[in-house]
């Protein structure tokens, strides 16, 4: 079997490298890292739970939670009451969506010009690819993780 430890490596530096560019440019917007990435989730026009913003942006619950009262109490996201549901979503309000563009519209027009320049050179499917590559590791990483949880653990010497 082909040892992938060279591309994959160079793909986590890849991943650490966007996740460093979004956190620079938070900071030079004056914006929190989360408080950016909450905006950039809501900025689809869609509510969503506190635990589907957890789970899809991986922010800590408990950061989340600070994050959204510091933005209800901006008056940038509301809180969202439905039907059948215990738990409340998270939604942007008018004033959160002009305050969205004015922090988002930097970091959109970069990510426009990014892939307009990396399609040159490449098809849309690496997008895909790259889904695909985070589903396989999610479940490998699971499994690995439960297996070594079940393996009965030796004495220690």
């Amino acid at each position: 079997m082909y040892d992938y430890r060279n591309e994959i490596r160079r793909l986590m530096i890849a991943v650490n490298q966007v996740e460093g560019l979004y956190y620079s440019a938070a900071k030079k917007l004056g914006v929190k890292e989360n408080t950016l990435t909450l905006l950039y989730a809501l900025d689809d026009g869609k509510s969503h739970s506190q635990k589907q913003i957890c789970v899809e942006w991986f922010i800590p619950r408990t950061t989340i939670n600070t994050i959204v009262k510091e933005c209800v109490d901006a008056g940038y996201i509301k809180l969202v009451s439905e039907e059948h549901s215990k738990e409340k979503k998270v939604a942007i309000t008018d004033k959160g969506k002009i305050y969205a563009q004015t922090v988002l519209q930097a970091i959109y027009h970069a990510e426009q010009n990014a892939m307009t320049a990396t399609l040159t050179k490449f098809t849309p499917d690496f997008v895909e690819v790259m889904e695909q590559f985070v589903a396989h590791l999610q479940k490998e990483i699971e499994q690995q993780i439960i297996n070594q949880l079940e393996k009965p653990r030796k004495a220690e010497i």
